[in-house]
């Protein structure tokens, strides 16, 4: 602990926002830079308590009381020896993890939690300004080949990993850019780019393989080809089946799912193009109020929306935690993001009855369950951000009892494997396509431990590579 009473002396203070004015102006991320003296103030508030719940709320378990210790004495070298020991991909996990840690910090019960995330963030940020050593290098080769298929956030974990005991590790993505969600689904303004390129060329360097733009399934590469062609395959293909809201006038033009609209903004500001999906001069009604939700309404702003309503079925969450979901849960609390802060009307407890317009939607009535009024507000453009349903198995074959869990995602054993694959390898499945629509922390924890397992199967004894969380979904 470095500071006994920095938890009394300095108070939480996260990174200041650029001004709204400027910040709509660009596509850059949203935070200004802190100095290390404040940064430093901020892992003073850890109090290193005796049961450090904070690492228990993260599903990586990183060593959060070690590394603000080390921010703290700006030793940031052994502050990123500590984090990059649990977390591939801090640089990630820094900008879009929703931080189960702090919730879980202890300092929250009776005071404003450390700014654990953020720090993460300096820390990994720190590790790639000086040079420090933000990837495990291959001690040998084994000679034994895994292909990954998807490299979202679950697959590029598992792929580090396996790399790292000497592994060769092939990863395919069917998009034509390696990254998945992390490439398309996330705003610049959230994360540049430029943050995922700088990772997936350590890991190239690392001698992993990408290849992008190769379908696997009925239309691309059988599984069947790859289970010939490699020990083992990985997948870790994502819960990617949006979840639509089926009301009359659901398919009329200029209504979207949210990630079909964000894919295409993130294509044209990488490109530097008009988005084939734009909000500019437009009524935006976004349904659905959570993360995605609100990475839609930072977006519309940016292209020029003339106004912009996000819609939510559920009442408002409360300010503070409830009898029913104390600390240290993950409590549901009403929270306001930076494109929350832009401008932008947010209403609650209110159900969509039915989206009117021909052929192009051009007005949405809405029910108001407070008050049981039904309005009918303009909509030139509708983004359903209403979750996922599972993932896309029906051209891989395993759209069927024997691989479907009850909540239609994958099914695996306690190792992570999918049982009666068929074909003439194992076949393990790792990420959202096994727990369902979930947060980038678990989805790099899960494809730390299958990775864990598929060393373990193809070395013949227990891997020395950490498995932090166990599968979600047990059916056999």
């Amino acid at each position: 602990m470095g500071k006994i009473t920095g938890f009394l002396e300095f108070s939480r203070q996260g990174p200041r926002y650029r001004p709204v004015p400027v910040r709509l102006r660009d596509w850059h991320e949203v935070y200004q830079p802190q100095s290390d003296e404040e940064i430093a103030h901020q892992g003073a508030r850890c109090m290193d308590c005796g049961i450090p719940f904070c690492m228990q709320g993260c599903p990586l378990g990183n060593r959060i009381p070690a590394f603000n210790d080390r921010v703290y004495n700006y030793q940031w070298g052994q502050a990123a020896d500590q984090l990059f020991s649990t977390n591939n991909f801090p640089e990630f996990t820094g900008r879009l993890c929703p931080a189960p840690c702090e919730s879980a910090c202890v300092l929250g019960i009776a005071s404003d939690p450390v700014t654990i995330e953020r720090l993460e963030y300096e820390v990994a940020e720190h590790a790639f300004a000086n040079g420090f050593e933000v990837s495990r290098p291959t001690p040998n080769e084994s000679g034994r080949r895994v292909a990954v298929v998807g490299s979202g956030p679950a697959g590029l974990a598992a792929a580090a990993q396996l790399r790292s005991v000497g592994h060769a590790v092939a990863v395919f993505e069917r998009s034509d850019a390696i990254g998945g969600l992390l490439r398309y689904g996330i705003p610049e303004y959230k994360m540049e780019k430029s943050v995922l390129d700088r990772r997936l060329d350590i890991m190239a360097r690392d001698g992993i393989e990408f290849f992008a733009g190769v379908a696997i399934g009925a239309h691309g590469t059988s599984l069947e080809q790859l289970q010939s062609d490699f020990d083992v395959v990985l997948l870790a293909i994502g819960s990617t089946r949006p979840r639509l809201i089926p009301v009359p006038g659901a398919a009329l033009e200029g209504v979207y799912p949210a990630m079909t609209y964000l894919e295409a903004s993130n294509r044209a500001v990488n490109e530097g193009t008009i988005a084939a999906i734009s909000a500019r001069d437009l009524h935006v009604v976004i349904l659905g109020g959570g993360d995605t939700g609100a990475d839609c309404l930072g977006t519309v702003h940016r292209q020029g929306a003339s106004s912009v309503t996000q819609i939510e079925i559920m009442d408002r969450p409360p300010d503070e935690r409830t009898s029913d979901e104390p600390w240290p849960t993950m409590a549901r609390l009403f929270k306001t993001t930076s494109a929350h802060d832009e401008g932008g009307e947010r209403r609650f407890s209110t159900e969509t009855l039915e989206f009117l317009g021909a052929p192009h939607v051009s007005s949405i009535v809405l029910q108001d369950h407070v008050t049981e009024e039904a309005v009918t507000v303009p909509a030139d453009l509708v983004l359903i951000a209403a979750g996922f349903v599972g993932p896309e198995l029906d051209d891989l074959g395993l759209n069927a009892e024997p691989f479907l869990s009850p909540r239609q995602t994958l099914a695996v054993g306690t190792d992570w494997r999918l049982a009666n694959a068929g074909g003439s390898g194992p076949v393990f499945a790792c990420g959202d396509a096994v727990r369902g629509q979930s947060l980038i922390v678990w989805a790099i924890a899960e494809g730390r431990s299958a990775a864990s397992s598929i060393d373990a199967h193809l070395s013949g004894h227990a891997s020395s590579l950490p498995a932090p969380v166990e599968p979600y979904s047990l059916s056999w």
